[in-house]
């Protein structure tokens, strides 16, 4: 707040003062008042004015500025009518209590929606359970009835039990503090069951898998890890090329972290496109004209879960070469334990 604006907004006011001053020194005129009375009432009131002006900006100036410095500390900026100390002028404390209704009026919308999430959240959650019955009931009238057509319907259910899984931790992925326990696991046993749960898919697209050194202990979920570990290989399926096809998996051990590689040599991404992977829906040129229906959130998810999770997920390719991932598992103070 300047003193300049603060001034122009009193300026009714300040004319208002000189034409009531103008009328008391016709009236002092009339009635022969001395020349002090005439210099020292004009002269009382002015200054009296101004100086009730200058108290007032002074006050004004701050309680805004203390109020402007506590929304900047402030992490969550609507909670500042939680803090704020009441005025000691009209306007302010009228505004305050403005700002009190909104801010009430504010939390209950955003709770009648957050309960309407939560609400959709868990029936997804319910559905996808659901319909996993009927997805493992399939998959062992398959295994009872081995034959080309049920190896392709067999395919086929693969994809739809990764997608339902996909919409189960999309469902999740922003509530993972509330279902995450961290375990010491050996990473050996985390690739080895998502290896396991490819391979199908793996041996109809002919795809070598190259494991070494991999024999290391991590603290994290184990749950969230081969979901995250599992969109990472089906992305390397899916885009694998036509001929002398495979994924290298391997890790290496640090003093601070462990950080797990998976290297394919498939199609690779354009140089344009790699800092964009991550994104949300985003599929680039080789997810549209290669025909392969790429939804974009396979990488999106991983990503989003490994930041929640205190995991780093890096990527480094290619094009026509192949691609790089990198999961890093930082020791934390508790590795050790």
């Amino acid at each position: 707040m300047k003193f300049l604006e603060f001034i122009k907004d009193k300026l009714l006011s300040i004319v208002l003062i000189i034409f009531a001053l103008f009328t008391i020194e016709i009236f002092l005129m009339i009635y022969n008042f001395g020349t002090m009375i005439k210099i020292y009432i004009p002269i009382v009131i002015i200054v009296t004015y101004f100086i009730g002006i200058i108290i007032e900006f002074y006050n004004k100036k701050t309680y805004y500025k203390n109020v402007t410095e506590q929304l900047e500390e402030l992490e969550q900026q609507y909670l500042i009518t939680e803090i704020i100390q009441k005025p000691n002028f009209i306007e302010g404390r009228i505004l305050t209590e403005i700002l009190q209704e909104i801010n009430k009026s504010m939390i209950e919308n955003v709770n009648y929606y957050k309960h309407i999430q939560e609400e959709y959240k868990e029936y997804i959650e319910l559905w996808i359970h659901e319909v996993k019955i009927p997805i493992a009931t399939s998959k062992l009238i398959i295994e009872n009835n081995k034959n080309s057509i049920m190896k392709s319907i067999d395919e086929e259910i693969d994809k739809i039990e990764d997608y339902t899984e996909q919409a189960l931790f999309y469902a999740r992925s922003n509530t993972v503090e509330k279902d995450y326990v961290i375990r010491k696991v050996q990473l050996k046993e985390i690739v080895n069951s998502v290896i396991k749960k490819n391979k199908n898919q793996l041996i109809a697209e002919n795809i070598k898998v190259n494991i070494n050194d991999i024999e290391r202990e991590i603290y994290v979920d184990s749950k969230w890890i081969i979901f995250i570990l599992n969109q990472i290989i089906i992305n390397s399926i899916k885009y694998s090329k036509d001929t002398n096809k495979k994924i290298d998996i391997n890790s290496k051990e640090m003093k601070d972290k462990v950080i797990l590689y998976i290297n394919d040599n498939g199609i690779g991404i354009k140089k344009g496109e790699i800092t964009r992977v991550f994104e949300k829906g985003f599929t680039g040129t080789n997810g549209r004209i290669r025909g392969k229906k790429s939804t974009g959130i396979g990488l999106y998810l991983s990503k989003k879960l490994c930041d929640k999770l205190g995991l780093g997920l890096e990527l480094n390719s290619i094009e026509n070469e192949g691609t790089e991932l990198r999961i890093v598992f930082p020791k934390g103070s508790f590795y050790n334990i």
